[in-house]
């Protein structure tokens, strides 16, 4: 499955939108990186492609990256120091179980943007939006192998 066409056009559209929506009212960063294969743990390549990406240089340690590997069907969540010391211990666990049950029923669009959702809030919550905030990532979505 090729990670750069598993979306339409829309689809990414609506994914960007509402990493967009998510971040104007956080200083928090939000990115969402798909590949088509993930050897071993998610969560551990997780971890490598936030750093690749440059993730851990926010000001605040208060990046997320959603992870995707589609042909292994399997997916990640992993949020920087800074928010992982504020929200709540089930708080990823929420999450992912959110997406996971839209990506049962092929919903992975919805499933997405109502993950990223959840994240902007609870950013909003603990990271609010200052007049001095810039974007520090992009809001594009990373394509990997």
């Amino acid at each position: 499955m090729n990670p750069a066409k598993f979306f339409s056009d829309e689809q990414k559209k609506q994914i960007v939108d509402a990493i967009k929506e998510a971040e104007k009212e956080t200083s928090g960063e939000i990115r969402l990186h798909i590949e088509s294969k993930c050897k071993g743990d998610p969560l551990e390549r997780a971890i490598k492609v936030f750093q690749k990406l440059k993730m851990h240089k926010t000001a605040l340690r208060n990046g997320t990256l959603i992870y995707l590997a589609l042909n292994n069907k399997k997916f990640a969540i992993f949020g920087d120091k800074g928010i992982n010391e504020k929200v709540p211990e089930n708080f990823w666990k929420d999450v992912k179980d959110v997406m996971a049950e839209h990506f049962k029923q092929n919903e992975f669009t919805e499933g997405l943007v109502e993950g990223i959702g959840m994240i902007g809030n609870k950013l909003k919550e603990f990271f609010p939006y200052q007049s001095d905030d810039v974007n520090e990532l992009p809001d594009d979505i990373s394509i990997g192998e």
